[in-house]
């Protein structure tokens, strides 16, 4: 009897865990707005969104990092945390605002340049908090 009722429980456990949602599926990351090309000297931006999807959210109480580089261009910042998100959740607000960043950056001479950004954040639902680490490459024309 006892091994029945444990065979019972460990399926409805799998049961459970199978009918969680893929982490990577409640959010997208967007850069609409980034410069895709500038002139060599002056200023471009590159823009970071984590949008949250299917009641999920990013968290505000887990580290949320990004680091940025480029060979090619001067950035005006190079590590982001939540702290400098464009969103901010309102004080006393349950809502979790998508966190936005914009961080300028000055191409030097005329070619090809690239920025690339290594994110650390975490997504979570009612059920689950989740790690989640994204590389992204910014390629932009110096002109």
């Amino acid at each position: 009897m006892r091994r029945v009722l444990m065979l019972v429980v460990s399926m409805a456990a799998a049961g459970a865990y199978a009918a969680d949602p893929d982490v990577a599926s409640l959010y997208e990351v967007r850069t609409d707005g980034t410069s895709s090309a500038v002139k060599a000297g002056e200023k471009g931006k590159v823009v970071i969104e984590i949008k949250a999807k299917n009641g999920a959210h990013v968290s505000d109480e887990a580290p949320l990092r990004i680091e940025l580089s480029s060979k090619d261009s001067k950035l005006d910042k190079e590590k982001l945390t939540l702290a400098d998100s464009l969103t901010k959740k309102a004080e006393g607000s349950a809502a979790y605002p998508d966190p936005r960043f914009e961080v300028g950056f000055t191409a030097a001479a005329p070619g090809k340049a690239t920025v690339d950004a290594k994110m650390t954040f975490f997504i979570c639902t009612e059920k689950v908090c989740a790690r989640q680490t994204k590389s992204l490459s910014f390629p932009v024309v110096i002109n």
